[in-house]
């Protein structure tokens, strides 16, 4: 039997990243909160720094989260929104004008997408793309500071904008791995601006903050004020470097520094009181290694801080370092580390929480979701939803599973048997309430 077409307000996010590919499948329920039916999570092998360097290796865990989110949530689909991130990441920002026919006539969304079309033409480096066009403030008739200038009348209309470009390459490497699986690209978000979705509140983007997503490649950077994003940047260093740090400094497999990081861990030593001695087997034959637990937060901060240097640095150069009243947001896997929030706030000077992306979420999320891993793949389901329900992406063909089960059935002699599949779903059982076997 074909799978059951159902509620096409399902959208799939695929977030591809350095340490982890996850795929969450998910709906708005009529509270406008985000109803997760199903997600997947395998390690990732083939990503290097945030980009797709081994093809192989990405399809097959891109193939093996996205069945997994298939099973949990019951669902077949071919179509997923993603992310991309990477060092080749760039903003820069630029002013457009557009000269209309009449000013008597109100200014409609139809003027807006004009100018922001007319941004997409802009000359860029060889290899580079446009990615995102995200309008800041508008100026009608020399009357500046417009937030939204639509049913306003005049004849020019102005507007700041902020663009985001990225490789084509890496673009095209995402595409290729994804339709290898068999399905396509609906959409591509930047990931910074996906997990500010996920963990950043209205008030705090209005009030002006910096969100620092530390995932396992890249440290993604977006600065929110006055609800608009002011500012991104990618940093090429991660929890991987941490992880290399240790493995350097305590002589030791990756394998064992990546669990000492994550079992042993502080990102402030000060912290540290015990200061046990962690032992950590040694190659067979050889006698096992020990290092304390402050000597260990000691490596782990000296780099934390070296990231933290570039966070304050791309603050700076944004302009908005004295404009920043809610602080610092931590999220991504590095945010897990213990202390961190504290470390960050001595370094920085910013008042520094951890963002968690459960905000948003509907009751009765898999208790997992709980954490600032998730926080790109619930954002970049967000706004994989909110494209759908503008009209930008059309919605996407969602089914059933279809599950099958082989039931051996004796003829009336005894002596055969035959066997026959048959769906385990209601609505099978009502079409055909009395089916004779």
């Amino acid at each position: 039997m074909e799978p059951k077409p159902v509620n096409s307000g399902v959208v799939t996010a695929l977030d591809i990243g350095t340490t982890k590919v996850c795929a969450v499948v998910g709906r708005r329920n009529e509270h406008g909160k985000l109803e997760i039916l199903g997600f997947g999570k395998v390690d990732s092998e083939g990503v290097l720094r945030g980009v797709v360097s081994n093809i192989e290796k990405t399809v097959k865990a891109i193939s093996d989260a996205t069945g997994l989110a298939k099973r949990s949530s019951g669902l077949e689909f071919d179509v997923v929104h993603v992310g991309i991130a990477g060092q080749h990441i760039k903003s820069l920002q630029h002013r457009g004008i557009l000269t209309r026919d009449n000013d008597h006539t109100e200014i409609s969304q139809r003027d807006i997408d004009r100018l922001v079309s007319d941004m997409y033409k802009l000359v860029l480096p060889p290899g580079d793309k446009i990615l995102h066009v995200i309008p800041q403030e508008y100026t009608v008739d020399s009357e500046q500071g417009i937030a939204d200038p639509i049913g306003m009348s005049g004849i020019r209309l102005e507007a700041n904008f902020h663009i985001i470009t990225g490789q084509i390459t890496a673009s095209n490497n995402i595409h290729r791995c994804v339709e290898r699986t068999g399905m396509r690209v609906a959409n591509m978000t930047l990931e910074p601006i996906a997990s500010a979705a996920a963990v950043l509140s209205d008030e705090e983007k209005e009030a002006g903050i910096a969100l620092v997503d530390i995932g396992g490649g890249t440290t993604d950077i977006t600065i929110f004020q006055d609800g608009i994003i002011r500012h991104t940047a990618v940093i090429p260093f991660g929890g991987n470097v941490i992880t290399k740090d240790i493995k350097e400094g305590c002589n030791v497999m990756v394998q064992q520094a990546e669990k000492l990081k994550v079992k042993f861990g502080s990102a402030l030593a000060e912290e540290v009181y015990d200061n046990r001695i962690i032992t950590i087997a040694g190659l067979k034959g050889r006698d096992p290694k020990e290092i304390s637990e402050k000597n260990l937060a000691m490596i782990i901060q000296s780099r934390v801080e070296e990231i933290l240097d570039y966070v304050v640095w791309e603050i700076r150069r944004s302009g908005y370092e004295k404009k920043l009243i809610g602080g610092i947001v931590l999220t991504g896997g590095g945010a897990l580390l213990n202390h961190i929030d504290k470390l960050t706030a001595f370094h920085t000077g910013f008042d520094t929480r951890v963002g968690l992306p459960i905000e948003r979420l509907a009751h009765g999320y898999k208790a997992q979701l709980n954490s600032p891993i998730y926080a790109t793949a619930i954002g970049l389901l967000l706004k994989g939803i909110e494209d759908l329900e503008a009209g930008k992406t059309p919605p996407t063909p969602v089914a059933e599973k279809v599950e099958a089960e082989t039931v051996a059935v004796k003829d009336q002699d005894g002596n055969k048997w035959y066997e026959q599949l048959f769906r385990k779903t209601k609505e099978w059982f009502e079409a055909e309430p009395d089916k004779d076997f």
